[in-house]
C-alpha cells in the first residue's frame, strides 16, 4: 500500500468507529427511555432481566450496554430521569424574570416531573438505598436552587431579607419531609402534589407586602 494512501485509510476508519459508537450510544439512550417508561409505570422491584430483555425485544448483552448489572441499570435509569427533568426544568425558568414566579415555576416543574412517577415507582426508589440516594441528592439540589432563588429575590427587593433564612431552612425542611414521606403522609399529597404546593406557600410568605 502507498504511503501516501494511509492517512485517508485511516480516516475512513476512525470514521466509521465514530459512526458504530454513535449508533451505539443512540441504541441505548432508547433502551433507557424505554425503560424509564416501564419504570415509571410499574416500579422496578419485580422485573428481572429476563422479563426486561422480552418487553424491550433485546438480548441480555445489548441490555448490559447501559450497565454491567441489573442494579446498576436501575440506577441508571434514575439517574436518567431525574436528570432529564432537571435541563427541562431549568430551561422554563431560564424563561422567567420575576424572582417569585421563579419559584412557583421550579417547584412546579420539579411536582410535573414527580406526579410522573406511579405509587408503585415512588415506594421502588425510596425503599432501594442506591435510588434513594439519587433522589435524596436530586432533593437536596432542588433545595440549594431554590435557596439561590430567594437570595436573587432579596437582592433584588422583591423579598423581605428577615425572612429569607427562615425560608431557606424551611424549604429543606419541607423538602425533607416530602424524602421521608412524613409531609406525605399527613397531608395526603402525592410527592409531585406536594412539590406544586411549596411553590405558591413560599412566594406567599416571602412577598413583600405593600
Amino acid at each position: 500500500m502507498p504511503i501516501s494512501s494511509r492517512p485517508a485509510t485511516a480516516a475512513r476508519f476512525e470514521k466509521r468507529v465514530r459512526r458504530h459508537a454513535d449508533a451505539d450510544a443512540g441504541r441505548r439512550n432508547e433502551l433507557i427511555e424505554s425503560l424509564e417508561k416501564i419504570f415509571l409505570a410499574e416500579g422496578f422491584s419485580s422485573l428481572t432481566v429476563d422479563e426486561i430483555c422480552r418487553r424491550l425485544k433485546c438480548s441480555k448483552s445489548t441490555l448490559y450496554s447501559i450497565a454491567g448489572s441489573r442494579e446498576q441499570i436501575i440506577q441508571a435509569v434514575t439517574r436518567h430521569f431525574f436528570a432529564r427533568a432537571t435541563t427541562a426544568i431549568e430551561a422554563e425558568v431560564a424563561q422567567e424574570n420575576d424572582p417569585g414566579r421563579r419559584i412557583i415555576r421550579y417547584l412546579d416543574g420539579v411536582g410535573t416531573a414527580m406526579r410522573r412517577n406511579s405509587v408503585a415507582f415512588y415506594v421502588d426508589m425510596v425503599s432501594y438505598q442506591p435510588t434513594a440516594d439519587i433522589y435524596h441528592l436530586n432533593s437536596d439540589a432542588a433545595a440549594r436552587r431554590v435557596r439561590e432563588f430567594i437570595e436573587q429575590g432579596v437582592e433584588s427587593g422583591a423579598f423581605r431579607r428577615a425572612n429569607a433564612t427562615l425560608a431557606a431552612q424551611a424549604i429543606a425542611l419541607l423538602i425533607d419531609g416530602v424524602q421521608s414521606g412524613a409531609l406525605l403522609q399527613a397531608t395526603g399529597l402525592s410527592a409531585g402534589e406536594a412539590f406544586s404546593e411549596l411553590g405558591e406557600l413560599l412566594v406567599n410568605g416571602l412577598s413583600i407586602r405593600q
